[in-house]
């Protein structure tokens, strides 16, 4: 066993242990059967989800030309682009735009493309003040800790334990009820979205006919951190672009529905450009950030249909996999079946290799994947690159064929199991295995595992039946 799985199994034992995950189970389930309502309540989805898969499919084979209009565009408008190939650029870019403009406070709107490349670290680090406004990565910043989830941050956590972390953080009396937890942060939030120089978003969509930005949320802070600083900096990975309007209102269609089981999220903001003459508000300045790191390399490979992702997190929401073990078990910002795929795709095999094995492949996520991304194919097609280039030892290479010929042969495989099951007898203590010999030894210093069974279910039901 390799040390990065037992990290993975590390991990979702930490949180389980923090019940964490009884949290996430919940929260999971409650955001997919809006996700069912949603879906049988409108047009038919199966439709839609055609349609958001060509638009998404045309714009990644279109990528350079989408991407050569919508610099063109935003610069009619007064905008700005950048291009950069990593995230350490990225990060270096707004840092340079900060220092330019004499930046000392920061406000930020919900990210992930900021998460991926640590951007908040960088800005800390160099001194100047960040405060995330959406509610749940406010909650997050708060903690000290990272995102659980792709559209819902603080799924882990129980609305006990942010009144607990705001009477500790912010000085207020302790309180559970939402709305009042709801309250106390806007009140904090908007002194500082006053004072803040410069706001930084992520993309949803890009359109590459205008040269606009399309932000999706839930919550006001949005339009607040794109209009009240003077500077505006977008962070959007490259992936992000469509080509008119009309395809960015279908996308629009199936993420809110998939994400949060609604028509249309509460704020659709269409960014196009800095402030005009005569605008009543709005940035002085709109700079957009196009950001590389690792996906024209994915593109270019067997896994570039992962870069048609819309970022919607429903397939998070039904994987027996992430529901059990939670988004920090995953040690990067994409977490659940898709953060399996992208992952290790941006960020190579080498150091995330577990992650595609992290799956059932039950196919629950391709069933809802609004624009029918075959992920479970995509996990193989890793799992088999970390195969031929040596990423699984020889010696679990030979036991997976070994299980291999006595699993397609069921005498074979009876009496594996009867040979497992009576060699459990002498490694057990009260029905459990605490630790296992050799390479096995990996997986109980972390969990335990039960005993095998001597007598299968096989043998039990054919003693039913002949004593019957």
């Amino acid at each position: 066993m390799t040390e990065v799985p037992v990290a993975f199994v590390e991990r979702a034992i930490r949180d389980r242990a923090a019940g964490k995950v009884a949290a996430i189970d919940r929260g999971a389930r409650r955001i997919d059967a809006g996700r069912r309502a949603a879906a049988g309540a409108y047009e038919p989805m199966e439709r839609m989800r055609d349609r958001a898969r060509a638009i998404r499919l045309d714009a990644l084979r279109r990528l350079d030309e989408l991407l050569a209009e919508f610099a063109d565009r935003v610069a009619d408008h007064g905008g700005h682009v950048h291009f950069a190939s990593d995230g350490r650029e990225a990060a270096g870019l707004v840092l340079q735009l900060a220092r330019s403009h004499d930046v000392d406070r920061i406000v930020k709107s919900k990210s992930m493309v900021t998460e991926e490349i640590h951007l908040n670290e960088y800005l800390l680090d160099a001194g100047l003040e960040v405060t995330e406004t959406d509610l749940g990565e406010f909650i997050i910043q708060l903690a000290d800790e990272t995102p659980a989830h792709i559209i819902a941050p603080v799924l882990h956590k129980t609305r006990q334990d942010i009144g607990a972390l705001f009477a500790a953080e912010l000085g207020v009396p302790y309180t559970d009820d939402p709305t009042e937890l709801n309250d106390i942060a806007r009140r904090h939030l908007r002194e500082i979205f006053l004072a803040a120089d410069l706001g930084i978003s992520g993309c949803n969509l890009a359109i590459a006919e205008s040269g606009s930005v399309v932000l999706v949320t839930n919550e006001g802070n949005g339009r607040l951190t794109t209009t009240a600083p003077r500077v505006h900096v977008v962070v959007m990975g490259m992936e992000r672009i469509v080509g008119t309007f009309a395809d960015a209102a279908t996308i629009l269609e199936v993420l809110a529905r998939s994400a949060t089981g609604q028509r249309l999220s509460v704020y659709t903001n269409v960014v196009t450009g800095p402030r005009r003459a005569g605008d009543p508000d709005g940035p002085s300045e709109l700079h957009v950030i196009i950001l590389d790191n690792g996906r024209s390399r994915t593109l270019a490979g067997s896994e570039a249909e992962i870069l048609a992702c819309i970022r919607c997190g429903a397939c998070l929401n039904v994987c027996p996999v992430y529901r059990e073990v939670g988004g920090h078990a995953y040690g990067f910002t994409y977490s659940g079946p898709v953060g399996a795929v992208v992952t290790p795709s941006l960020q190579g095999l080498d150091d995330f290799g577990d992650l595609p094995y992290a799956s059932t492949l039950c196919g629950a996520c391709r069933e809802v994947c609004p624009v029918r991304i075959d992920i479970p194919k995509l996990l193989l097609s890793l799992r088999a690159q970390s195969a031929s280039a040596g990423g699984l030892p020889s010696w679990v290479v030979r036991g997976l064929k070994v299980y291999a010929a006595a699993a397609t042969r069921p005498r074979r495989f009876r009496r594996l199991l009867r040979a497992g099951g009576l060699v459990g007898r002498f490694l057990a203590d009260d029905g459990w295995i605490t630790k296992a010999p050799s390479h096995a030894g990996a997986w109980t210093g972390a969990r335990d595992l039960p005993q095998p069974a001597v007598r299968s279910f096989l043998d039990r039901w054919k003693e039913r039946e002949g004593g019957s």
